[in-house]
C-alpha cells in the first residue's frame, strides 16, 4: 500500500527584513500584468528604484520614487504596481522598526518595451 505524501510545510511568515521585501515583490509580481518572466536584457531602459513603508497591519503607509533615470512614465509604473498590490501581509515582530513599520528599497528593472523585473526576485547567480 503506497503511502500518501507528506503535507506541506505550514506558512510561516518572513521573518527578516529581506524575507519580507521578497515576499511583497512576489505579490507585486503576482498581481502586476507588466512583469516578464525572460531572462534579463544586456541592457535595460530603465531602472527605478522605490523607497516603500509598510505599516504593522500590513498597509502600503508611503511609496516614493529614489531613484530613477527620468523616464516619467516608467516611475509611474512600479509606483502603480507597489499601490494596487496592497495590503500586503503583517510584518513580523523581528523585522519592524520601533514604530512597527517596515521601510525597504525596492529596484524595478524595465526593459524597452515598459515591462519590468523586481531585483528582488531575479535569480543571483
Amino acid at each position: 500500500m503506497q503511502s500518501s505524501p507528506p503535507a506541506p510545510a505550514p506558512l510561516i511568515p518572513p521573518l527578516t527584513l529581506e524575507g519580507y521585501k521578497k515576499s511583497v515583490a512576489e505579490r507585486i509580481a503576482r498581481l502586476s500584468p507588466d512583469v516578464f518572466g525572460e531572462p534579463l536584457p544586456e541592457i535595460l531602459k530603465s531602472i527605478v528604484v522605490l523607497d516603500i513603508t509598510i505599516d504593522r497591519e500590513g498597509r502600503l503607509a508611503q511609496v516614493s520614487v529614489r531613484r530613477s533615470n527620468g523616464y516619467k512614465a516608467l516611475e509611474n509604473r512600479a509606483l502603480e504596481s507597489v499601490k494596487r498590490a496592497g495590503p500586503f501581509g503583517v510584518p513580523a515582530f523581528a523585522a519592524r522598526a520601533r514604530d512597527g513599520s517596515v521601510n525597504f528599497l525596492e529596484t524595478f528593472l524595465f526593459r524597452d518595451d515598459g515591462r519590468f523585473r523586481i531585483r528582488s526576485l531575479v535569480e543571483q547567480s
